[in-house]
């Protein structure tokens, strides 16, 4: 058993081995820039702060933490996305392992997840979405230790309001975990009384709330502006009462067309759909109240204001979906015919970088397309007929200052938008377009 064992371990280092290796590789070799979302965040890690006019501040951070170590090489950012990746997909294999006891059914749970766009597909982006990933599924790994203990660990409560803190600093969507969460722990307490409270509970909400007093009071300092951002995505402002019923079902039209291959690898794995629900159990409920809880309050939230649900919010929602239908399922798996959902498994997992460098190539119009270094290149030479220092921070928007900021030598500060104030401090300055460099 301990060789099985050793051997499918081995057999998932390979695959998320073979997983990053694709995943960097490839949009390295067919990207000319890399993309707009990876380039705002790089934007703002050369100014770090506790927020910026769109997120909060998790996902200009590490981005940042790369740049002072490898500079503005683009493999290094495809490598960060895929390393948030499978830190998600090893914490989905450990709760596989802990809730399945089978882990041959737990490296399925995982190989699962390939037949979701958002885990290969769009990680290239290193964004707020890819960075929420790990945190997500670390809050649900130790929430689980917490909920299947007969004795609360300091550590795990601990970690729990550590990480959901930096998945809610990364987005503010996490939030719609940690309600489930609590939601779930609400009820076992309070209404089924199957736990008892422990005050051990209170130090996951402390070390949440002292996490985010520095970004609070940075929100408070620029007029919550996140959060009027994220409002205005929500298509809020010129809501009818029709978007309440439109825009929910155009959610859920969205989501089962995004699960169509999921659902696929599952008539593949089971042929039969048979399985009971029940209450009851433990394992059911807490599968349940991480997966389709979260997606039942953002659907919610979505009747009752009226908002529009981006496909791209929903990129942590799925997780841990392969660990609630195996477990649905377990029974009906036949682990010794596995060959058909082997084969579905790896059609879906090359097609993901194939169709992703078709459109690469063949398509001439993308933001990855655009001539960054050679742009910053000759903006260089501009400066350099006026001015014999090194620029020292750039204005104008993420996107064309953003470029800047990442391909000069220098590595100049993201100063914003162009305006007058931050100009008339500079001691040299040059404006091109809607961009202007300058010094300090």
């Amino acid at each position: 058993m301990n060789v099985l064992n050793k051997n499918i371990n081995n057999l998932f280092f390979i695959f998320i081995s073979f997983h990053l290796i694709t995943w960097t590789v490839i949009p390295s070799l067919t990207n000319d820039n890399l993309p707009l979302d990876t380039i705002e965040a790089l934007a703002w890690g050369s100014n770090l702060d506790w927020g910026y006019s769109k997120h909060p501040p998790m996902s200009a951070f590490f981005p940042e933490v790369f740049f002072q170590i490898f500079g503005s090489q683009d493999w290094a950012y495809y490598l960060l996305s895929q390393i948030f990746v499978l830190i998600a997909f090893y914490y989905v294999f450990k709760l596989a392992n802990e809730v399945l006891g089978n882990i041959k059914l737990s490296l399925i749970s995982v190989l699962l997840l390939e037949s979701i766009f958002f885990y290969n597909f769009t990680t290239p982006e290193f964004n707020v979405n890819v960075c929420q990933l790990p945190f997500w599924s670390l809050v649900v790994y130790y929430s689980w230790k917490i909920y299947q203990a007969k004795e609360i660990q300091f550590v795990d409560c601990f970690l729990v309001g550590l990480f959901a803190a930096m998945g809610f600093l990364s987005k503010y969507l996490f939030i719609y975990l940690m309600i489930s969460i609590d939601l779930l722990f609400i009820y076992l307490i309070f209404i089924k009384k199957n736990k008892k409270f422990d005050f051990k509970y209170l130090i996951t909400i402390e070390v949440f709330i002292v996490l985010l007093v520095p970004h609070l009071v940075w929100l408070f300092n620029n007029d919550f502006i996140t959060v009027y951002y994220g409002l205005k995505r929500t298509g809020l402002e010129g809501s009818v009462i029709l978007d309440h019923l439109k825009y929910p079902i155009i959610f859920l039209i969205k989501q089962i067309g995004i699960l169509v291959p999921f659902f696929f690898l599952i008539y593949l794995l089971v042929k039969k759909i048979k399985f009971k629900i029940n209450f009851k159990d433990k394992k059911f409920l807490f599968l349940m109240a991480i997966n389709i809880l979260p997606i039942a309050l953002i659907f919610v939230t979505s009747m009752i204001t009226g908002s529009k649900i981006r496909t791209m919010w929903m990129t942590p929602f799925y997780l841990f979906f392969g660990v609630l239908f195996v477990y649905l399922f377990q029974s009906q798996i036949n682990i010794k015919k596995l060959n058909s959902f082997l084969y579905g498994f790896l059609f879906l997992f090359f097609l993901s970088p194939i169709l992703y460098s078709y459109e690469s190539i063949s398509k001439t119009d993308k933001r990855t397309d655009y001539p960054g270094r050679e742009i910053a290149a000759k903006v260089k030479i501009v400066w350099d007929q006026d001015f014999d220092n090194e620029i020292e921070f750039v204005t104008g928007n993420e996107w064309n200052a953003g470029n800047l900021s990442y391909h000069l030598k220098s590595r100049p500060k993201w100063e914003g938008l162009t305006n007058n104030e931050t100009l008339e401090k500079s001691s040299q300055f040059i404006c091109v377009d809607d961009v202007c460099l300058g010094r300090y």
